[in-house]
């Protein structure tokens, strides 16, 4: 029988463990991590930030700056914030070094699929200016991107990714119904200048013809997101004064969707994207909805608190309401122009016909699957099962300790613990906290 190395606490002191074999470190395949911050300009701030707070609730010793933005937690293995593994008696320190060494963690058929690659990349977003006007390439676009212009899109790997409301969360995502676009075109004649009276006609006429509405969308998008910049920056000027002069007056300013124009504007003052709330449908998601943006899906994320599941990849391609490296050509050429409802973007989640207390959201790829584990207050012990597949688990909410037979020791797990588990391993929580616990886990389930 294999000696096992002896159980001491996470967090107690181990400079006295004695080495470990090799053959005992291989039985060690659940522990935790210490996740990468990015500090994105558009984050929010300090402890107004969800990532912060979990940072501090993951580390209490974590140094919080209150005037720093923190804007994304990254758990899993890319390479621009790959995870540190909590524990120094582990030789591997990073999570893609231990993949690299045990890639059996990631369960046969996922590590076969994938190259032996852990395939999704797991966020927390806390966003407090708006992203930019945004989509993601699929596989054969991003391998040509990535070969032409590698300094902008350093990977080759597509970025489906999905969006789960912490607090109520605003974004961009898709076009709007037809009719809603040309409602705009005829409230705001600044909006109309842009795209043009010919194309704005195309688009009117194409009503119910679905193949010649994808076309005068395409034509109508891409004149307005390729205008001259003098020509849309004394538009968009000519339009907040408008908006911020009848607003002052105290008329109704939404058939120009004022309230969003200025915010935007705001933020980003003479960007063209400020244009796209009349292209795009606005979508608000309450805690536990879900969006799913597979590539070439037009988005842009405004305010909130989200957890956030993608593809292992950074590629991503952007026309407006940034001040990073923008590619209109590229965006507009690449882009699903298939008219569609703000509810129509809220992806359904349904129930673990295995388990109660799970919520699975299953997106339509094979990367990734995020599970919302909700442990009833009533519940003390929860076993979170073992699946076919690496997985990453983050407490949200709530107290437990860990305990797993592939576990160097007992864990306790506080909000914004993060935990790694290799495929078809099982994790025991004895939850210590009165009102339960929240957690969610991404897998990639084949």
């Amino acid at each position: 029988m294999k000696k096992r190395p002896r159980r001491r606490s996470l967090s107690g002191d181990v400079s006295n463990v004695q080495s470990v074999d090799v053959a005992a470190m291989e039985e060690v395949r659940v522990f935790p991590l210490t996740c990468a911050v990015q500090n994105y300009a558009w984050g929010k701030i300090g402890l107004d930030s969800e990532v912060a707070k979990l940072v501090v609730g993951g580390d209490p010793v974590a140094v919080i700056e209150r005037d720093k933005p923190y804007a994304e937690l990254w758990m899993g293995a890319h390479p621009k914030g790959d995870a540190q593994i909590k524990d120094n008696r582990i030789a591997q320190t990073t999570l893609g070094q231990w993949i690299t060494h045990y890639p059996a963690c990631l369960g046969s058929k996922v590590k076969d699929a994938f190259q032996g690659q852990l395939p999704f990349l797991f966020k927390v977003l806390s966003v407090n200016t708006a992203l930019s006007i945004q989509a993601h390439p699929n596989k054969e676009l991003a391998a040509t991107l990535h070969a032409q212009f590698p300094e902008h899109y350093p990977d080759n790997n597509h970025k489906p990714e999905m969006a789960i409301a912490l607090t109520r969360f605003q974004g961009l995502c898709g076009f709007r119904p037809v009719d809603e676009i040309l409602g705009f075109l005829q409230a705001v004649p600044e909006f109309h200048a842009l795209v043009g009276r010919d194309a704005a006609e195309e688009l009117r006429s194409s009503v119910g013809d679905e193949v010649r509405t994808g076309r005068a969308l395409k034509k109508c998008f891409t004149k307005m997101m390729s205008c001259e910049k003098k020509v849309f920056v004394d538009e968009l000027n000519e339009l907040v004064k408008r908006v911020t002069q009848e607003g002052a007056a105290g008329k109704d300013t939404s058939s120009s969707n004022g309230d969003l124009l200025l915010r935007l504007h705001s933020q980003y003052p003479g960007d063209i994207g400020c244009f796209s709330i009349y292209f795009l449908n606005y979508v608000v998601l309450e805690p536990g909805q879900a969006m799913f943006l597979g590539a070439n899906e037009p988005h842009a994320y405004i305010y909130g608190d989200c957890i956030e599941c993608m593809a292992c990849s950074d590629n991503t391609v952007r026309a407006g309401l940034t001040r990073k490296y923008i590619d209109v050509n590229t965006l507009c050429e690449m882009l699903n122009y298939k008219p569609a409802s703000a509810s129509s973007k809220i992806f359904p989640c349904v129930p673990d016909p295995a388990d109660p207390c799970v919520t699975l959201y299953d997106p339509p790829v094979p990367d990734f699957t995020v599970m919302k584990i909700q442990v009833p207050a009533s519940v003390k012990d929860y076993t979170v099962a073992s699946v076919d597949s690496a997985s990453i688990l983050l407490v949200i909410e709530g107290d437990a300790m860990a305990t797993s037979a592939a576990a160097f020791s007992d864990v306790t797990l506080t909000r914004g613990s993060v935990l790694f588990v290799s495929a078809n391993e099982s994790v025991s929580l004895q939850v210590t906290s009165q009102s339960g616990m929240t957690l969610f886990r991404a897998c990639s389930l084949l």
